[in-house]
């Protein structure tokens, strides 16, 4: 069973890296720059996989013994 920081961290970053990839998705799809004064496709690129990252992280710590 998780512990309750584990739950808490996983929650964390569940939220994150799911709310990250919405607004990464919804600004590319309208066209509008992910980050001011970057390129689009790097700073979207770079968001994505932050996201992934962060929702990778919320797998572990929601599913470590």
């Amino acid at each position: 069973m998780e512990s309750g920081p584990a739950i808490f961290a996983g929650a964390v970053f569940a939220l994150f890296g799911a709310a990250l990839l919405v607004w990464t998705a919804t600004r590319v799809r309208r066209g509008e720059p992910v980050a001011l004064g970057v390129s689009q496709v790097a700073s979207a690129a770079l968001a994505g996989l932050a996201s992934v990252i962060a929702l990778a992280l919320a797998a572990y710590c929601l599913t470590r013994p």
